[in-house]
């Protein structure tokens, strides 16, 4: 019976950490600390510290007319908020429990994929794959804030969005859910790393390395928004990127 009550608590907590109510009540502080830090340390020019992600999610929005600066948040509170008013009756009910578990299992997938990414080279000369060394540039105090956005915008452009509409297309298209699922993942993970290179701010010449590590990330984020959801694939690569910012 003790087994059988610890695998039942077990199986309510993975559902609770996936509903929707559970995610915005996760993505609500960082969205808040998010998008006051970039007001308030961004000065005159906020939008110097925004993720690329972040710029592209209102740069789309303002071409319908929602140039607003609380357009990109509000927008993803109300996917949220319509999705769990949708299934309300099946709500968390230990909400303190379920959102103390998604920061603790935020905690540990980043400080699994910042052990990855310091051992990533050595992982790829055991394999015999040669590139160049990954180097992590040092931020500015003010770039933990940018972090916390791309961790935000990163996931909702391209797992909530660019993965879940290429699994869409590709299950249109009639192929089975076993060949979709991983030609969805590594293209979007691919998508993922290549945006680093895009846009005026984008990062030249190419690093092989940290090109093939951000598309490892890619499919890490994807494997956690599938098989842990949106808010801890959100708190887990957040996590990593300040992570990253403050053992430079």
């Amino acid at each position: 019976m003790g087994s059988d009550s610890r695998s039942a608590a077990a199986g309510r907590y993975v559902a609770a950490t996936r509903h929707p109510w559970a995610c915005l009540a996760f993505l609500a502080p960082l969205l808040l600390a998010y998008e006051g830090g970039v007001l308030w340390l961004g000065g005159s020019n906020p939008d110097a510290l925004r993720n690329g992600a972040d710029a592209w999610v209102r740069w789309g929005l303002a071409r319908y007319g929602f140039g607003q600066p609380w357009a990109a948040p509000l927008l993803i509170a109300a996917l949220f908020a319509v999705r769990a008013a949708a299934n309300w009756s099946g709500r968390p009910r230990e909400m303190l429990g379920t959102l103390s578990g998604m920061a603790a299992e935020s905690a540990v997938f980043a400080v699994g994929l910042w052990a990855f990414s310091r051992n990533f080279k050595p992982i790829l000369d055991e394999c015999g794959v040669v590139l160049a060394q990954i180097r992590f540039q040092s931020p500015a105090a003010g770039q933990v804030v940018t972090y916390v956005g791309a961790g935000i915008y990163e996931e909702v452009l391209f797992r909530l969005g660019l993965f879940s509409v290429a699994l869409l297309v590709l299950r249109l298209a009639l192929l089975p859910k076993v060949i979709a699922l991983p030609i969805a993942a590594v293209g979007t993970a691919v998508a993922f790393s290549a945006a680093h290179h895009i846009g005026p701010n984008g990062e030249w010449p190419i690093n092989p390395m940290v090109f093939a590590f951000r598309a490892a990330a890619g499919l890490y984020f994807t494997a956690l928004y599938i098989g842990r959801g949106f808010g801890i694939a959100v708190g887990a690569h957040a996590g990593y990127d300040v992570l990253v910012g403050v053992t430079v």
